[in-house]
Order: structure tokens, then sequence, then C-alpha cells
């Protein structure tokens, strides 16, 4: 098959779901990356073609978003023309999806599409009013729609008015790159990765961290940057604990840390999937995470880690010491849950099920 997949080439996981199926699906097909600029997970192989979206400087254009969605609509229409492709896959509903059917409507429907819906896509930013007719618009008129969770395939159901079956197709990780590392060390090492958004909750892990700092000799290693940075840098200089949180910023090889770490912690207000969390069980890294979305489907609670109430800063720090002070526990669940990242998480076991929609969405008339 000859597939485009669209996707935003940042660090959030709707952007590293579609660059790991490019590359995955390429071993057997020929797939074209679009976005505009190169995905940060994004290897040079043998087939896989990257296209940048370019986009007009015009002084009327600096404040309308519409921009980026046109120029995706022209540049997809161009590759379906130029590579004749069978599939136009968009991951994330807004602008990705509606820019697709554009093109797939200007190309006189001679491409299938496929929406994979990642989470706020749906219910947050495809919710808000200045989005949620396109979105639903978008969804409605995708040939085949997937979700990463059964908790956002429900919760789009009861978002929009859409009769469009959703099938669940949960992410994945590649076990052989996530793995557990042999090291030598005296230092407990905590970690986390997000995009550092309000929703992620990281002063929680701050004030956690500190209480789990006066019991234990650790080291809290933070990946990834955005807009709560500041405020987080601050509240650790207000904790007196700077010299034991490290900030990273935003890395490609997060492998090298989550594979050297002990304990990873995602207090999130929601989370569509948990991709990060994922990573870290792959990495036989057990999990404290919050009892919300598709980390309640992701996490077993006392099997591989451990699900605390929003909020609870307290929980957070008593399951975390609960884990890095048993070395047994530790080790069980670390290992549970790479097991189980092994049963249900691989590309093995998730990039054939792509497939078949693929095929299958091919088949209709």
């Amino acid at each position: 098959m000859r597939i485009g997949i669209a996707c935003f080439p940042t660090f959030g996981g709707s952007g590293i779901i579609a660059t790991e199926l490019a590359h995955h699906l390429a071993k057997k097909h020929e797939l074209h990356l679009v976005s505009y600029d190169r995905p940060v997970r994004a290897r040079q192989e043998m087939g896989v073609f990257f296209h940048e979206v370019e986009l007009l400087s015009y002084p009327l254009f600096e404040r309308v978003p519409c921009c980026y969605s046109l120029a995706l609509v022209s540049k997809l229409t161009e590759i379906i023309r130029s590579y004749n492709l069978d599939i136009i896959h968009a991951h994330y509903a807004v602008p990705n999806a509606i820019s697709a059917y554009l093109a797939k409507k200007i190309c006189d429907d001679s491409v299938k599409m496929i929406t994979t819906l990642h989470g706020t896509d749906s219910y947050l930013v495809g919710s808000h009013p200045s989005y949620k007719e396109v979105t639903q618009f978008s969804m409605q008129k995708s040939d085949a729609l997937t979700a990463v969770s059964e908790y956002l395939k429900d919760r789009t159901m009861a978002e929009f008015d859409t009769s469009q079956e959703i099938r669940v197709i949960p992410n994945f990780t590649d076990s052989r790159r996530f793995r557990r590392l042999k090291r030598d060390r005296e230092q407990t090492i905590i970690c986390h990765s997000s995009n550092f958004r309000t929703i992620k909750r990281i002063p929680d892990i701050i004030k956690a961290f500190k209480l789990i700092s006066e019991e234990i000799n650790c080291k809290l290693s933070l990946i990834g940057d955005g807009p709560e940075r500041p405020k987080v840098e601050k509240l650790v200089r207000n904790l007196g604990i700077s010299e034991n949180v490290e900030f990273l910023g935003n890395m490609k090889n997060v492998e090298e840390i989550l594979g050297n770490s002990d304990l990873f912690l995602l207090p999130s207000e929601d989370e569509s999937f948990g991709l990060a969390a994922l990573e870290a069980m792959s990495c036989e890294v057990p999990v404290v995470a919050s009892n919300v979305g598709g980390l309640k489907e992701l996490i077993s609670h006392g099997v591989d880690g451990f699900l605390i109430d929003v909020g609870n800063v307290e929980a957070l720090a008593q399951y975390s010491l609960e884990i890095l002070q048993s070395p047994m526990l530790q080790k069980e669940f670390g290992k549970n849950a790479r097991q189980k990242v092994l049963r249900k998480y691989t590309p093995d076991k998730i990039v054939p099920r792509y497939e078949r929609l693929y095929n299958e969405t091919l088949e209709k008339k």
C-alpha cells in the first residue's frame, strides 16, 4: 500500500505514535509523513518519505490559525496525486482530519481517509465551540475512525453526535528500545516525562518528591518542556530541593533516562492513554499515576503500579515510598509491567491491526 500519514512533529504522543507507525509499516509498504517540521522520532529509513508543509509568510495571516490547515490541504493533494496514495491516515482530528478530507475531495475521492483520535483533539480542542462542528464533520466523513483507548472512544461518543464506528487500537512501544539498562548507582532516580501543561499536575510531583526525599536519597529527572516549566522551577527553588531535581528538556533518547529509573510518576488530571507511562513500563519501571482515563486500562493497581486520586500528593508520596523502600516489590512490579507490554503493546501486536483496518477500508466501495 501507499500510505500518507499527517501528524504533528512534536514530542506529544500523537506525533510519536504516528511516526513509529510509519517506520514499522515501511517494512512492507510505502510511507509518506506529512507535517510542518520533521517529526522528532523520524529516522532516515528506506520506504519513509518526509514532506514538509511550507507556510506562506504574509502579515494578514500572522494570527490566522487556518493558514496551516489550508497549506496542509495543498500538500496532501500534491502527494496524493504525485504518489497515487491509497490511504491518508490523519493523526489528531484538528486540523489534520479536516485537511485530509478536503484533499480527498479535491482528488475526487481517489484516496481513503482514516482518522485516529488521540485525546485532546476530541474532548478538549475538538469539543471547543470554535472547532466542534468541523471536528464532528471530519469524524463523520472519515472512511474509518480509531481511538487509542476505550475511555477515549466512550468519551468521544458522549461528546459528539456521530454514527461512525470507532475502533479502539491502543498505542504501542518498541520493547527492544525501551528496556531496562544495567548501571552501578547509589542514588534512586524518579522520573517524569511530559509537555509540561497544567493538566499534567507537575507541581504535585514536586511536592511529593519533597516528602520522598526526606525519607530516602533520591533524584528527580524531569523530561520535557512547556508552559508550566517556569512555575515548576520556582516551586523547586522555594522548596529548597534544586540540588536533587534536574530539568532535562525535550530529549529524543528518553529511553536512556527511563531505562535507568526506579519509578515513574504521572499524576495527570486526565490521560487518554498514557504513552509516557507505557514507555516506562517497558523499561521495567513501576508507575504511580492518577486513576483516570486510559491510565486505568494501562496500569493494574497493586500489580505493576499504583493508582491514586487526582491531587492526592500524600498518596503519591506514600505509594512511591512503598515501592522504593522494597526492592522486591519494585522488581516484581517492574517485571509485571514489562510482561504486560510484551503481551499487549508491542509493534507486532498493534501494527497488524492498523494494516487490517487499511485493507478493510480499501475494500469498501
